[in-house]
């Protein structure tokens, strides 16, 4: 039986995202089921699809013709499959060679890749490999010895095999860049431009993402020829462009909740809001304590150290900005990935301009909200009354980030190894015995350099613009907790008296605490 009723939902959905539909001035009219080419229909088959979805009818005209494209769709939206049918028209089963190369950012994206590949390939005798780190080169160099039409990895280990010669790309006709924003967040630029000089210049290229940033479209013109842009989500700024997520948490453990989160969705950028000035003071310090680039801005912060916050955020200097509601005032991130609300605002209404923060100019964003049993009631009634998706989601557990964590942090060590000479490669082998045993002995030792080295790359400070310096006149730290934006010459007398009395560490008197927050 036919249900008419999810069909409606879907013809009015695929009606609502046509509306937001972005193409080249030359246009290429979408394809239907009944109009693939035989290879590309088999595949359909195969993996028993009863239609195209919106991304593959529009994309999949495009990568048929040899076009380079930018395409832009949510995650879910099909763009696996819009990349991966048109390689059914444009590969040759009989040549035993790399002919496609798909890149991801992580091991578990390369590997769903493959999986979907092997599940539509249907009786066609194309073969592909997966080509990852933190797993053993053996099977990987098999299967290239084998001879695969299609490789999907990880741009570090790819370039491993490349730089060892166990992988050629003379024969590459297809490069495609999928979840791209995401390779860069997590560092993999200076990999993908190492690995131009490996690819051929005849070639056709491709980049799929949710979101597409300014740096992914800076990053088309290294790898792209005079790409055309698809979109299926550019001109829809209303929250429907935001994924919105809640867990569910202990009140005592919203901060630890916080940083797995964090660990896991890696953002380039965020804005942290939470309800009152101590918590956006302690979760700054707690951040910042954790080893993350973050700073606090509430209502007690003094015009000029608000400004001198600003400047670093939108500068690319600061990563995490934790304010409150009063605080974010006028702020305006054109490139923000996630907000994170460490608890539900007190005015429903608050909910849709924090969420709004991100998703801006057509992008897609995350909104993540932490609530008690207690304010989940208000966040769905929130939901309900702006007819937003609101998704319940499962906290990871430390498997799960532990897992994230790892894995990035093998990238970026093989990233580095990748860069020693042979000579460095013979100095370092006399640690290899030491090593050795530190991992049997005292693996504390070695965890210790690990977890130096990754938030030092990763999310502190290092790697970015380096903080000028501030005129004592223009931004004083005392002035952080003053209570006015600005204090008067009597105030600021009584600051440096009691600036010279310290012993050089702590911070002026705040005053007294006040639990809300103020301009």
């Amino acid at each position: 039986m036919i249900d008419l009723t999810s069909r409606a939902k879907r013809e009015a959905r695929d009606a609502e995202t046509a509306a937001s539909f972005v193409e080249p001035d030359d246009a290429l009219p979408e394809v239907t089921l009944a109009g693939l080419p035989p290879a590309l229909a088999g595949a359909v088959r195969a993996a028993g699809w009863p239609d195209l979805m919106p991304v593959q009818r529009k994309a999949i005209p495009y990568l048929l013709a040899g076009r380079d494209m930018i395409v832009q769709s949510r995650t879910g939206s099909g763009k696996t499959g819009a990349f991966l049918l048109p390689l059914f028209d444009r590969l040759d089963d009989t040549l035993a060679r790399p002919q496609a190369l798909i890149l991801s950012p992580t091991r578990e994206l390369a590997r769903q890749i493959f999986d979907e590949f092997e599940r539509i390939k249907g009786e066609r005798g194309l073969k592909a490999v997966a080509i990852y780190g933190g797993v053993r080169y053996g099977p990987q160099l098999d299967k290239l010895a084998a001879g695969a039409q299609v490789v999907v990895g990880t741009p570090g280990r790819v370039l491993d095999h490349l730089q060892r010669r166990t992988l050629s790309l003379d024969h590459c006709r297809a490069f495609v860049l999928d979840e791209a924003d995401e390779m860069l967040s997590m560092g993999f630029y200076p990999d993908m431009m190492a690995m131009r000089s490996w690819l051929p210049k005849e070639r056709q290229s491709c980049m799929f993402s949710a979101t597409i940033p300014p740096r992914v479209k800076a990053l088309a013109h290294e790898f792209l020829r005079d790409p055309g842009f698809l979109s299926l989500s550019t001109g829809n700024v209303s929250v429907d462009a935001i994924e919105h997520r809640y867990y569910r948490v202990d009140p005592m453990q919203k901060d630890r909740t916080l940083v797995r989160l964090i660990e896991l969705e890696n953002p380039e950028s965020a804005i942290i809001f939470a309800n009152t000035r101590r918590e956006v003071e302690y979760l700054g310090q707690f951040l910042s304590n954790y080893g993350y680039d973050a700073a606090s801005l509430s209502g007690d912060l003094s015009q000029k150290a608000r400004e001198a916050v600003m400047r670093r955020i939108r500068s690319g200097r600061l990563r995490f900005l934790v304010a409150t509601d009063v605080a974010a005032r006028g702020i305006d991130i054109s490139d923000l990935s996630h907000v994170f609300m460490f608890n539900m605002p007190d005015d429903q209404e608050y909910y849709v301009h924090r969420a709004g923060r991100t998703a801006r100019a057509g992008k897609t964003g995350t909104s993540i909200t932490l609530v008690s049993i207690e304010e989940e009631t208000n966040l769905k009634r929130t939901a309900h009354k702006y007819g937003i998706e609101m998704q319940r989601a499962e906290l990871p557990t430390d498997a799960d980030v532990e897992a994230r964590v790892n894995e990035r942090m093998t990238v970026t060590l093989e990233a580095r190894y990748r860069t020693k000479t042979n000579l460095n490669r013979e100095r370092l082998r006399r640690f290899l015995p030491m090593v050795e045993e530190l991992a049997r002995e005292e693996p504390e030792l070695l965890a210790m350099l690990v977890d130096d080295l990754y938030h030092d790359t990763l999310h502190g400070t290092s790697g970015r613009e380096a903080e000028p310096e501030i005129d004592s006149d223009e931004y004083h730290p005392d002035e952080v907790h003053a209570e006015a934006p600005a204090a008067d010459a009597e105030a600021r007398k009584k600051r440096k008296k009691r600036k010279k009395r310290r012993t050089g560490e702590g911070s002026a008197d705040p005053g007294p605490a006040r639990e809300t927050d103020a301009d």
